[in-house]
């Protein structure tokens, strides 16, 4: 029997938002394989979770691709952005808790794009008169990061409707974001 890695990943992931603490046991049982199977696929629990960094930051930047940052106003930018990454909000959520990918020299370039790509977005907002200037586009950036992972934590554990994921995280985002007009 043939089993897709891809399949198997998407089982962890869908495990491992719900239960960041879950055992490879339990990752295997969630993929319907066997834990031998899994190991084949991979060594351990850091294996699996580089793996998961990489679905993860390749969903990440086809939902940036997908929402046309460059293009438009930059409000309206974030707010297809938000909409594109919220299907990957829970894998974010995981990914960012994940201290092993931040610590030492084996980071994933991969962030430091991402991060460029957020950054940008918000740094034309500033250019555009659109978003305050006494907010870094880092910070902003982290912000953003924040409130996804946020969400999807709140809508998996039912505080939070789903429907009002998007909503809920623009509004917060833009009205702290968004210069005010002098009167």
């Amino acid at each position: 029997m043939s089993v897709d890695r891809t399949q198997v990943l998407r089982a962890a992931a869908a495990l491992l938002t719900r239960k960041a603490t879950a055992t490879m046991d339990e990752v295997a049982r969630a993929a319907g394989i066997g834990r031998a199977t899994l190991h084949r696929h991979f060594a351990g629990r850091d294996a699996l979770v580089r793996a998961l960094e990489e679905l993860g930051l390749q969903e990440l930047e086809a939902a940036h691709d997908r929402a046309r940052t460059e293009e438009g106003p930059a409000d309206e930018a974030v707010r297809r952005l938000v909409a594109e990454v919220e299907d990957v909000a829970p894998l974010l959520s995981f990914l960012v808790t994940e201290n092993q990918l931040f610590e030492g020299d084996q980071q994933n370039d991969g962030w430091e794009r991402l991060d460029a790509r957020v950054s940008a977005l918000f740094r034309r907002g500033q250019e555009e008169g659109v978003f305050r200037i006494d907010l870094t586009p880092a910070w902003l950036t982290e912000a953003f990061y924040g409130l996804i992972g946020s969400g999807a934590w709140a809508v998996q554990d039912g505080r939070v409707a789903a429907k009002d994921f998007q909503y809920m995280i623009v509004e917060l985002l833009l009205g702290g974001a968004r210069r005010s007009v002098e009167k």
